[in-house]
């Protein structure tokens, strides 16, 4: 799958979730209360990572590990979107400067 196709498929699963907080809330979510959801979905990815290294107890870990981080991933694509953010160029040029600083790093 390409990067675009998961943006696009991110973004049509959030415009259900609004169409569902509309009927529920009357209102959609907040740039502000996606993010706090998303650290939800941080704090839990942390506990299956520590259940797949052995120091907690999950049951079914795999598979939720999978589940959620897919869930960050949506949220970090749909915040990305939200905020106006080409996520696909700022990973491409933060990654190659990254790598040129690490690899600056070992020559030195």
């Amino acid at each position: 799958m390409k990067f675009s196709d998961l943006q696009k498929s991110a973004l049509q699963l959030n415009a259900l979730y609004e169409q569902l907080e509309l009927k529920r809330y009357g209102r959609v979510w907040t740039t502000e209360e996606l993010a706090l959801g998303f650290v939800g979905d941080v704090g839990d990815l942390a506990k299956l990572i520590q259940a797949n290294a052995g120091i907690r107890t999950i049951d079914d870990c795999r598979a939720k590990l999978g589940h959620e981080l897919a869930d960050c991933l949506w949220s970090i694509l749909v915040l990305a979107d939200k905020c106006g953010i080409d996520l696909e160029a700022e990973f491409a040029r933060n990654t190659r400067e990254l790598a040129g600083y690490v690899a600056g790093e070992l020559d030195t």
